[in-house]
């Protein structure tokens, strides 16, 4: 298989975050396209955003970098510095350990499709600087905590 029809791969919906941070992320939709590949370096996914999802909790990675490119619809970038409306063709990179926490939200009446590019860097932890929660890499997923390092 050399290329396929992204939207034939399975979605997946939600997220893992423990509730209620889940709410916001419950209607997204990834597909993973480096997956049926055997890619192991770096992670890829097709995001379908339905209007009043987000994209996860705003958050930074300690280890990963990350990279998003809209390509239909119209999202909002929420980060320290603000909001930032991104439109099909934007693009926006987020350096890992630079702690500048990000989003993505679809305040739109419409889908929203974007891409997500990280690496899978071993090591990796993630900061939820609007919420009481941190979370690193564990076996079967991810291991969320408080801040005071009591588990979800």
């Amino acid at each position: 298989m050399k290329a396929i029809d992204p939207w034939t791969l399975p979605a997946r919906t939600g997220s893992a975050y423990p509730p209620p941070f889940d709410e916001p992320v419950r209607n997204r939709e990834k597909r993973a396209l480096g997956d049926p590949f055997g890619l192991q370096n770096f992670g890829a996914n097709l995001v379908r955003m339905p209007p009043g999802a987000e994209s996860s909790q705003r958050h930074w990675h300690s280890r990963q970098d990350e990279l998003v490119m809209v390509l239909e619809g119209e999202l909002v970038l929420v980060t320290d510095e603000g909001e930032q409306t991104m439109t099909p063709g934007m693009v926006a990179g987020f350096p890992a350990a630079r702690p500048d926490g990000h989003k993505l939200v679809n305040r739109s009446g419409k889908d929203a499709v974007y891409l997500e590019i990280g690496d899978r860097m071993p090591g990796d932890a993630t900061d939820y600087p609007d919420i009481d929660m941190l979370s690193e890499a564990a076996a079967g997923g991810r291991r969320f905590i408080r801040r005071d390092g009591t588990p979800y």
